[in-house]
C-alpha cells in the first residue's frame, strides 16, 4: 500500500532532518528503530536497520520451551561414546 503523505526537511543546527508523519512511521514499522539510508535512482530509500542475530535469543527460548528441552537432552546425553574404530566415515 503506498501512501503519498509528504515528509519535510527541517533545519537541525548545521544539518537537516526529515520530519516524517506518524502514520507513515507506524505503517513502515520504523518507530524506535535505527534507520538505514540508501541512495537509489531518483531518491532516498529509508528502511529499518536489521542487526545480525536480532531476536535470536527469544526465538531460541520459545523453541526450547515448546519442545521440552530436558526431555530432548535425555535422549542423547546417556548414549555411549563410539570409538574411532566404530565410526563410519
Amino acid at each position: 500500500m503506498s501512501d503519498r503523505r509528504m515528509a519535510h526537511l527541517i533545519r537541525i543546527g548545521n544539518s537537516q532532518g526529515i520530519r516524517i508523519p506518524k502514520p507513515l512511521i507506524e505503517q513502515a514499522h520504523l518507530e524506535g528503530k535505527e534507520l538505514k539510508l540508501q541512495l537509489v535512482e531518483g531518491g532516498l530509500l529509508i528502511t529499518p536497520q536489521i542487526r545480525a542475530r536480532e531476536g535470536w535469543e527469544d526465538t531460541i527460548k520459545q523453541g526450547m520451551a515448546a519442545h521440552d528441552q530436558e526431555a530432548m537432552d535425555e535422549e542423547w546425553l546417556d548414549l555411549p561414546l563410539a570409538s574411532d574404530d566404530e565410526l563410519e566415515w
